[in-house]
């Protein structure tokens, strides 16, 4: 667990019934796990730190200051995250490849069958 955890956790009233149940909801994950490191990712414009910090606000990246406090799994996460980006550039440019070859799969078998997706079209094939 990392430090910055350990001190919100013990933050959260953890004696009462309540904070008992929240920390049994806590979830802290390091770097993207395996259920979500294969889904598409999207950029929410709101959680952008260019438009929610107003000019000149200092901030800190959570995993700059646990390294500083003493957590020792930085630089792995770091090489872990290198190798996602590696095997996501490389599916990325895969499925490019693959889209290019189905548009000209679709074209040519657009041209060889031309009167007849005419003849299928009110159809609704």
């Amino acid at each position: 667990m990392m430090p910055c955890l350990v001190a919100l956790c013990s933050m959260i009233p953890h004696k009462t019934a309540r904070g008992e149940a929240a920390l049994a909801r806590l979830k802290a994950y390091e770097g993207v796990p395996p259920p979500y490191d294969r889904t598409k990712r999207m950029v929410i414009p709101d959680a952008l730190k260019v438009l929610r910090l107003q000019p000149g606000h200092r901030y800190c990246l959570l995993g700059q200051l646990s390294k500083e406090v003493g957590w020792n799994y930085a630089d792995t996460i770091r090489e872990l995250e290198e190798k996602r980006k590696e095997k996501a550039k490389v599916s990325y440019d895969r499925r490019k490849q693959l889209a290019k070859l189905r548009v000209k799969a679709e074209k040519a078998a657009e041209e060889k069958l031309g009167t007849q997706l005419e003849i299928l079209a009110p159809i609704k094939y």
